[in-house]
């Protein structure tokens, strides 16, 4: 049997058509994809519905990827996977993620796995703790340079505009802020930190 999942009924109507195998005048097979698509797919918003079929729910909120209720879907496939064994949920949840792939959707399904990544210990949720890290590390750097800079201007006696303490404390620049810290130490004025080399 081959399953085809499509997220627009134009594909899932292209991909239904009879495939011949063989000669034209003797085709010794003839295959006829199972297609599934939102055109032929249930929509299930509630998690009670959604245990129901666990198999059926995934390719529905795969195939439901562009439906405008599809944060409704997402949240009850969610719902319903959090009651379900380690071994059926995990492998569900990555093929829901791969499934829905650059859509909208997809950016969705992964916050509702960041709620509570206790439960999805999968590969995509340990990416999305490493994202979470990285950003966090990004986040703590800029602050920290940021805060040093104000304080080594002054400690220098070095008078802060409110324009450049905003400028300071909006940079989201790790690397600009760094260099501005470094020029901080010995630079005559305020404007002389912020000069362009």
């Amino acid at each position: 049997m081959l399953l085809v999942v499509c997220q627009d009924r134009s594909t899932a109507e292209w991909a239904a058509r009879p495939v011949h195998i063989g000669p034209r005048q003797w085709a010794s097979l003839i295959l006829r994809p199972l297609v599934a698509g939102p055109h032929n797919m249930p929509v299930i918003r509630n998690t009670v519905e959604a245990r129901k079929d666990l198999a059926l729910t995934t390719l529905a909120a795969i195939t439901h990827a562009d439906n405008p209720d599809v944060a409704a879907i997402l949240k009850a496939v969610s719902g319903a996977l959090r009651e379900t064994p380690e071994e059926l949920s995990f492998p569900l949840a990555e093929l829901i993620s791969q499934g829905l792939g650059k859509r909208p959707a997809a950016q969705l399904w992964r916050q509702l796995m960041a709620v509570d990544l206790s439960f999805y210990k999968s590969p995509i949720s340990e990416e999305i703790r490493d994202e979470g890290r990285a950003e966090g590390r990004v986040e703590g750097r800029v602050e920290g340079r940021a805060e040093a800079l104000l304080i080594v201007l002054e400690q220098r006696g070095l008078g802060i505009p409110e324009e450049t303490r905003d400028r300071i404390t909006s940079c989201d620049d790790p690397e600009l802020l760094r260099r501005w810290l470094a020029r901080a130490v010995t630079a005559p004025s305020v404007e002389d930190v912020f000069a362009e080399q």
